[in-house]
């Protein structure tokens, strides 16, 4: 059984990609039946909500030479908050890599420091024309790129496809946004191959947002390896579990 994404026209054999490696026995028909006829009989509305597709790069922070091309599906919860869930790809066989807060500068001031050496600035993401809604005028984008340029990320990454895993393994990695310095630019080709996908060109579209301000002052505890040098990682560890206390 194939079937063809309705916009970008991948063909996806039994519910994979053509370079799907996951593991795992292709989908049968009953399963294709069931999801068709979930589709048609649930709501699915916290998945409807998702208004905005952007894509943009990110750097893992223990290790900034590694750098990926993500995509974000966007859900607006209110005026200072977005959700997102992000992709490797926006193919229909895109794996879901991870999930990426957004907030205000407004937002972002409220929080406790230990909690916002967490997060990093989005200003130099957009603008330096990294980030970019494919197929969105730069004119219809212009009003959310000038909100984004003064709001602050966290985003984890789940699922290290870009080292070839083949299943979301270990614990999640915290990621970094570009920046200007070196040790944070995005590597050309990456740049490159993005562009030659989408026919725009990051340098065209830098050009057109000289007038996109990000936020009077970046907060100093985001992009906490900036003026610390420090980075941060999760660690598994064994703990001793709460105990249930049972009552008579």
């Amino acid at each position: 059984m194939a079937s063809t994404h309705p916009t970008d026209g991948t063909t996806v054999k039994n519910g994979r990609g053509p370079h799907d490696t996951t593991p795992g026995k292709p989908m049968s028909l009953g399963t294709h039946m069931l999801d068709k006829g979930a589709q048609m009989l649930q709501s699915l509305k916290p998945i409807k909500q998702m208004s905005q597709h952007a894509c943009t790069f990110a750097l893992y922070s223990q290790d900034k030479s590694r750098q990926i091309e993500t995509h974000h599906f966007v859900t607006r919860i209110n005026q200072d908050f977005l959700q997102c869930a992000v992709y490797d790809s926006d193919d229909a066989s895109g794996r879901l890599i991870g999930v990426e807060y957004i907030v205000s500068d407004k937002i972002f001031d409220t929080l406790q420091p230990d909690e916002q050496k967490l997060w990093h600035s989005h200003a130099h993401e957009i603008q330096s024309g990294l980030l970019v809604h494919p197929r969105v005028p730069e004119m219809v984008a212009k009003p959310e790129l000038e909100n984004l340029a003064t709001t602050y990320g966290k985003f984890w990454c789940t699922w290290q496809t870009d080292r070839g895993d083949k299943l979301p393994i270990g614990p999640p990695s915290l990621m970094l946004s570009p920046q200007d310095e070196v040790q944070c630019r995005v590597k050309p080709e990456l740049v490159k191959k993005r562009d030659d996908k989408y026919n725009i060109s990051t340098a065209a579209i830098r050009g057109s947002r000289t007038d996109i301000m990000g936020p009077q002052r970046l907060h100093p505890m985001a992009d906490y390896w900036r003026e610390h040098e420090k980075c941060h990682a999760i660690d598994v560890e064994n703990t001793v579990m709460n105990k249930i206390t049972m009552f008579p």
